[in-house]
């Protein structure tokens, strides 16, 4: 999915317009400044302004890229539609939607991979990997703010890239694999949620250490 660019955009607007033209170019010519000139040509945005909204190099498109594919992720399932769906059924109709848009472009895919492996680009992989995940979370209608919010996306973050992977050398058909490994992967979230939920309900009122220490140190006058 593009969208037209407008003569007046900003950088930030023509990152996130050629972003999938860029994909649909790497898959040939990497992620590379003839692809940001090509998807120029192809938007007629001027070469030079594509350079210069591009000129942090491969990661920047890439980071544009996963930005499109979030958007196009929440223009087809917005947080209002989800919330009729079960927790397991959000979380895996997002996935699919993103991998839906990424199938066209999956030898750009193994490119954007590769490099964000690279030991320069870790930090910045997982960033972007969190800002996904997280998005997906805040679609689904999870507002926790304690330890849950992290560990939730720490889980889902894993599944995700694990699936990725199962996708990429995916050959059955539909991504029939890839859809299977998903739904069991998420099955797994769920029971460990549920797990999660029951052992803290058993231990909440249970008398605390670290209060108990505190008190010994601090006592109630």
């Amino acid at each position: 999915m593009t969208t037209p660019i407008p003569a007046d955009a900003t950088l930030d607007e023509i990152r996130l317009g050629l972003a999938p033209l860029i994909a649909a170019n790497a898959g040939f010519d990497g992620w590379t400044g003839e692809a940001v000139a090509l998807a120029a040509e192809q938007a007629g945005v001027d070469a030079d302004v594509a350079a210069l909204a591009f000129n942090d190099g491969p990661v920047a498109m890439i980071d544009a890229w996963f930005a499109h594919v979030d958007a196009v992720m929440v223009a087809a399932l917005p947080a209002e539609a989800l919330a009729e769906r079960k927790i397991r059924a959000r979380i895996a109709d997002q996935v699919e939607a993103r991998l839906a848009e990424l199938a066209p472009y999956r030898d750009a895919l193994r490119r954007a991979v590769a490099i964000l492996a690279m030991p320069q680009n870790l930090a910045r992989a997982t960033r972007l990997g969190w800002r996904s995940v997280d998005l997906m979370w805040r679609q689904a209608g999870d507002t926790a703010t304690d330890y849950n919010h992290y560990t939730k996306r720490a889980i889902l973050g894993s599944v995700y890239a694990a699936t990725i992977t199962v996708f990429l050398n995916d050959e059955s058909e539909a991504w029939a694999d890839t859809s299977a490994f998903l739904a069991r992967r998420i099955e797994g979230i769920m029971r460990f949620e549920k797990a999660k939920a029951g052992f803290v309900a058993r231990t909440e009122n249970l008398p605390s250490l670290s209060r108990f220490i505190g008190r010994l140190r601090y006592p109630v006058v």
